[in-house]
């Protein structure tokens, strides 16, 4: 079962909610993808800086190599090596750019499929709209009932010996 992470898109100029087809849906784990073709996976998913740092890094990496006389299994060690870091590196990367685009983390989903993962999300999501909705809505003459004052820890009792690693609050050093 796949876990994903849900991104909700900045509003546009004419919406005053969400579309929820333009939602993100980003899989967490190895992208395999992201890990044969670094490159043009970065060009589908956009990844316009990530791509600039990753060529800039790239060169500068295989350059460093040359100067440094590092034969031709090294070089490719050391590609390989960066190809596996993008691989699994790869939804953070695409969370990343999806942050800096404006679009909001509002929540985590599994599901064994995407389809099954966004069924899961979008069910929970109307329904706690549906929640929200009906608790704003009071009667008239009814008053909402009051809140109720914070929650104050009790205090622990004094153990007679400790137990781990930690001391008792307020012990000597």
């Amino acid at each position: 079962m796949s876990v994903y992470t849900v991104y909700e898109p900045p509003l546009r100029a004419a919406e005053a909610a969400p579309n929820p087809e333009r939602f993100v849906f980003v899989r967490d784990g190895f992208s395999f993808w992201a890990f044969l073709l670094a490159p043009l996976w970065m060009l589908w998913h956009r990844l316009w800086l990530v791509l600039l740092i990753y060529i800039v890094v790239a060169v500068g990496l295989d350059s460093a190599a040359y100067y440094a006389g590092i034969d031709a299994a090294g070089v490719s060690l050391i590609e390989l090596c960066i190809a596996v870091l993008i691989g699994f590196e790869a939804s953070t990367l695409r969370r990343f750019t999806l942050a800096r685009r404006g679009f909001e983390n509002v929540g985590v989903v599994a599901g064994d499929t995407i389809e099954a993962a966004e069924q899961r999300f979008f069910d929970a999501w109307v329904g706690s709209a549906r929640e929200k909705s009906t608790a704003r809505a009071v009667a008239p003459g009814r008053v909402a009932p009051p809140a109720l004052p914070p929650l104050t820890p009790s205090p622990v009792p004094p153990s007679p010996g400790i137990i781990g690693l930690f001391p008792e609050p307020g012990g000597q050093r």
